[in-house]
C-alpha cells in the first residue's frame, strides 16, 4: 500500500490533510483531472467513495462484481413511468475499471451543437479536446481489439453488417493486448484494461498526490461563496461501519467528478445553488435482442464488447453494439423460473447479446434523497420508437447471419421469434416496462454554458457565482453525444485542469 494511500480509518480523531487541488470520484474525469494536476506542479489529493481493489482481487462472478464494485449493488433506478437500473461503479478507477473501455473521439457535429444551443464549445474547444485525446490515446494504449481476440460474436456481426450493407466498426479501447476472456464487466484481471486506477491514480501518488479511498464525500464546504474543501466519514467497504470523519482542505479548488448522479447531488446537498442545478440529465437508454444459433457463439470468449455501428446515431438516433454477458446476468433477462428458466439457459452456449442504445431526447433531473441520489427520468415516445427500431435491426442482424431464432426479452412480444416474424418488432409496445432496459452513459446534471439560468458552470467547468469550484466530469456534458463518453469526459477533465493551472 502507497504511503499515500489512506483507506479506512476507523472511528477517532479528525483525518486532516490539504492540497492545492481536492478531486472528489477517481474515475474517467477525476483521475485524469488529478494526474493532470499532478503533472503541472500542484499538489492534489483524490477523494473516493470506494474502496482500492487490484486486479488480482477482482471478483470472477458478476455477483461479486455487484457486491464489490458497483454503486450500492447496483440498486439505483430512475423514478418514472419505468424503473431502470443505472451503472456506475464505486472503487478506485471508478466505472472505467467495470466498463469495456470503448474509446471514441468526440464527434465534430457536438462541439457546433455545444456552440448554438450553450454559447460554449466550438472550434476552439473542438481542437483541443481533440489534441488531448490524441495524448491520452497514446497514454492508455488504444487500439483496435485484435482479431485473435474478437470471439465469434463480435465476428458475427461484423459478417452480419456486411450482409446487410450496414457500416460498422471494430471498436478502439483503452485495452492492451486484450487475451478475450469477456470479463470486462468484473473488472479485467488480466491486466490488459488500462483503467485509472493502474495508471493516472498510481501517477498521482508517484507525483506526490494523495488518495482517500473509503472516503465518500458528504458535504462541500463553502466559505462564503468559495469552496475551501469536503467533509466526509471514512466507510468500510465491507461491514458499512462508519470510520473517523475526514476534512481534506482545498488551497485553490475543488474538483467534483463524482459523476452524473452523485455530484449534482452533492453540489445541492452541500448549499451550492443555481437555476439549473440537477437539470439536464441525459442518458443512453438500452437494451438488446439475443440471437441463437445452431453452431456454440459462446459469447463470453472474446472481448466483451469488439464490435459498433454508429450509423444510426442521428437519424433515427441510436448506435448498436455487441456485448457479451455472463451467465447469471443471462438468467436475469430470459422469462421464466424453475425448470422453464433452466430449459432456455440451456442453449446458453448458443447466443449472444447484439444491444441498441438509443441517443435519447429524454431530459431529466437529479436531486439529493435520503438513500442517495434520486433521478428522474420519463422515457419519451419518440425515444422508445428509436429504441424499437434500434431493436429491430438487431434482429435483422442476427437473422442476416443464420440465427435460428432471436430472444426478443419484451413483454407483450412473443418469447421468440424466427426471421419470417421479425417485423413483429416494428409493433412492439413502447411503454417502458416492457423492456429489460438500463441507462449508460450519463450526461449531465450540472452542465456547462454562457447563460447562468441554464447551466451550473462556464466554459471552463468553473461552477456560476462560485470561486474555486469546478465541473470535471460528464455531469457538465450539456447534451447527448450519441457515443461513449470516456474519451470526452477524460479530454474535458484535462481541458480543466490546465485551464485551472493557467495554460
Amino acid at each position: 500500500m502507497h504511503e499515500h494511500h489512506y483507506a479506512y480509518r476507523d472511528d477517532g480523531a479528525m483525518f486532516e490533510v490539504d492540497a492545492d487541488y481536492v478531486v472528489i470520484g477517481s474515475g474517467a474525469g477525476g483521475a485524469t483531472a488529478a494526474v493532470s494536476l499532478a503533472r503541472g506542479g500542484a499538489s492534489v489529493v483524490i477523494v473516493e467513495a470506494g474502496p482500492w481493489r487490484d486486479p488480482d482481487d477482482y471478483p470472477e462472478s458478476m455477483y461479486g462484481a455487484l457486491r464489490d464494485m458497483m454503486d450500492n449493488w447496483g440498486t439505483l433506478l430512475t423514478r418514472g413511468r419505468a424503473f431502470w437500473p443505472i451503472v456506475q461503479a464505486r472503487l478506485v478507477g471508478g466505472t472505467t475499471v467495470i466498463n469495456s473501455s470503448i474509446v471514441v473521439r468526440t464527434p465534430g457535429d457536438i462541439f457546433k451543437q455545444w456552440q448554438d444551443e450553450h454559447g460554449v464549445g466550438g472550434d476552439p474547444m473542438a481542437e483541443a479536446v481533440w489534441r488531448y485525446q490524441d495524448e491520452i490515446e497514446n497514454e492508455l494504449q488504444v487500439e483496435p481489439v485484435p482479431p485473435q481476440s474478437a470471439g465469434r460474436h463480435n465476428e458475427l456481426a461484423a459478417a452480419a453488417a456486411t450482409a446487410l450493407g450496414m457500416e460498422g466498426h471494430v471498436i478502439d479501447r483503452n485495452v492492451k493486448d486484450c487475451l478475450g476472456k469477456g470479463q470486462c464487466l468484473q473488472g479485467c484481471k488480466a491486466h490488459k484494461k488500462q483503467s485509472t486506477n493502474l495508471n493516472y491514480v498510481p501517477e498521482t501518488l508517484e507525483r506526490g498526490g494523495r488518495v482517500l479511498s473509503c472516503a465518500p464525500v458528504d458535504r462541500i464546504v463553502l466559505e462564503g461563496n468559495r469552496a475551501i474543501g469536503v467533509r466526509g466519514r471514512f466507510v468500510h467497504p465491507l461491514t458499512r461501519r462508519k470510520g473517523c470523519p475526514f476534512f481534506v482542505r482545498a488551497n485553490k479548488a475543488v474538483v467534483v467528478a463524482a459523476s452524473c448522479t452523485h455530484g449534482p447531488a452533492l453540489l445541492m446537498k452541500s448549499g451550492v445553488k443555481g437555476p439549473a442545478m440537477g437539470k439536464y440529465f441525459r442518458a443512453h437508454p438500452g437494451t438488446g435482442v439475443f440471437g441463437s444459433y445452431d453452431d456454440p457463439v459462446n459469447m463470453n470468449q472474446g472481448a466483451t464488447q469488439g464490435w459498433a455501428s454508429i450509423q444510426h446515431r442521428i437519424e433515427p438516433g441510436f448506435k448498436i453494439e455487441t456485448l457479451s454477458l455472463p451467465p447469471e446476468l443471462v438468467a436475469s433477462r430470459l422469462s421464466g423460473g424453475g425448470v422453464k428458466l433452466m430449459e432456455r439457459l440451456e442453449e446458453f452456449a448458443h447466443i449472444t447479446l447484439w444491444v441498441a442504445a438509443v441517443r435519447a431526447e429524454t431530459v431529466g433531473s437529479v436531486a439529493p434523497g435520503m438513500f442517495g441520489p434520486v433521478v428522474k427520468y420519463n422515457q419519451s415516445v419518440d425515444d422508445m420508437k428509436r429504441l424499437r427500431a434500434g431493436l429491430h435491426t438487431v434482429a435483422k442482424m442476427h437473422f442476416a447471419v443464420g440465427a435460428r431464432h432471436v430472444i426478443t426479452g419484451i413483454f407483450g412480444m412473443p418469447y421468440s421469434i424466427g426471421p419470417d416474424q421479425v417485423d413483429l418488432l416494428l409493433d412492439a409496445p413502447l411503454d417502458p416496462r416492457n423492456y429489460i432496459g438500463i441507462l449508460s452513459h450519463l450526461f449531465g446534471g450540472a452542465v456547462m454554458g454562457a447563460d447562468p439560468k441554464t447551466s451550473v458552470c462556464d466554459e471552463k467547468g468553473r461552477v456560476h457565482g462560485y470561486e474555486g469550484l469546478v465541473i470535471g466530469d460528464a455531469s457538465q456534458i450539456p447534451t447527448n453525444l450519441g457515443v461513449n463518453p470516456q474519451h470526452t469526459i477524460m479530454a474535458l477533465a484535462r481541458l480543466r485542469a490546465d485551464q485551472l493551472l493557467g495554460a
